[in-house]
């Protein structure tokens, strides 16, 4: 199994919910009532989304970066 390190950013959209997408990896989009939501789906979103690219033969973006194994996470936290 590969891990992906991957950059996501949280925003609030103007009435409402959260989204968080990734520049490293087009399309993935998640959508949530709180920050914390959002980062509980993402990384099951992210897997299937490889999943299906893999499936169908399309290829991983290049900004894509493969970790060994996910020891350390850094998370930007606005107050």
């Amino acid at each position: 199994m590969t891990t992906f390190g991957i950059t996501f950013t949280i925003e609030r959209l103007e009435e409402g919910p959260y989204l968080g997408t990734s520049p490293d990896l087009p399309g993935l989009i998640v959508q949530a009532d709180t920050p914390e939501e959002v980062l509980a789906l993402a990384p099951g979103i992210a897997h299937d989304l490889i999943a299906v690219m893999r499936e169908i033969g399309q290829p991983l973006p290049r900004q894509l970066r493969a970790i060994p194994t996910p020891r350390r996470v850094a998370l930007m936290v606005p107050v």
